[in-house]
């Protein structure tokens, strides 16, 4: 158990215990927000600056009232932007109105209908933020040499998309992933697709370092139930990777063999 209680996700160099990370859109409300949270044991939650009042207006109920810098990282998105300009420009906002803040994550969308990402624009702005200092996970397509190309201009981590945003179709592209996975140095988190609790396991299953969703658990019949099972699926989900499952094979292997048994 030791091992499993030790084993610590690891982003711009802090640790974390969860590798659940949650969005802090379409819940009905703040105080389901900070209970569907809670539920997750989430660490780590995002929060698209164009959509959310993180101070921006006094006037109006603030995010960080309920979950609070000092006890979650608060991780600005960039939700809704298309262009790259748009996106560095809303997370300098960002860094202003958290006091200097430089965890950042970057999407930039190609599409209104799939939310795919415009790999290209991407690109252009997770230069320019880590030029500027800033920490970037990256929301990406699931191509391995894009992956390879964000890895190599700075980002923090690379977020590939399993399925489109909010589609719940679950892991997609498991090649893609593993490709992925397998020649990063930087963590790996399945960011889109997520459906259930079994989505998330396979993710973990893969070798991904974690996992971020909103959809899954906000659009459940019951948030709070769903936020718990996606934490117990994505503790059994790193714990059977760490593990290391049995080879597939053809044909049935006895639990019992008959080999060296009595006569």
């Amino acid at each position: 158990m030791t091992q499993i209680a030790d084993d610590t996700l690891v982003i711009a160099g802090r640790h974390y215990r969860s590798r659940l990370l949650t969005g802090t859109g379409k819940f009905k409300d703040l105080e389901e927000t900070r209970l569907a949270t809670e539920a997750a044991a989430a660490e780590i939650v995002t929060v698209a600056i164009r959509r959310t009042n993180i101070g921006q207006d006094p006037a109006q109920p603030n995010l960080l009232d309920v979950l609070p810098p000092d006890r979650y990282t608060i991780l600005p998105n960039t939700a809704g932007c298309y262009t790259a300009d748009d996106a560095v420009r809303t997370l300098q906002l960002a860094r202003e109105l958290l006091d200097g803040h430089k965890l950042v994550k970057l999407e930039v969308l190609g599409d209104p209908r799939t939310l795919f990402p415009d790999v290209v624009q991407t690109l252009a702005a997770a230069e320019r933020l880590v030029a500027d200092g800033f920490e970037v996970m990256v929301y990406t397509s699931d191509d391995p040499l894009l992956a390879r190309r964000l890895e190599q201009i700075g980002c923090v981590a690379i977020m590939p998309l399993a399925a489109p945003i909010g589609s719940g179709l679950g892991i997609q592209n498991r090649y893609n992933l593993l490709e992925i996975v397998e020649n990063a140095k930087v963590p790996v988190l399945v960011d889109a697709g997520v459906g259930t609790a079994s989505d998330a396991a396979i993710a973990m299953e893969l070798g991904c370092d974690g996992v971020l969703m909103n959809t899954a658990i906000a659009g459940a019949r019951d948030p709070l139930l769903m936020a718990h099972a996606m934490k117990l699926a994505i503790q059994a989900g790193r714990a059977a990777f760490r593990a290391g499952r049995i080879p597939r094979k053809r044909y049935a292997s006895a639990s019992s063999p008959i080999d060296g048994t009595i006569g």
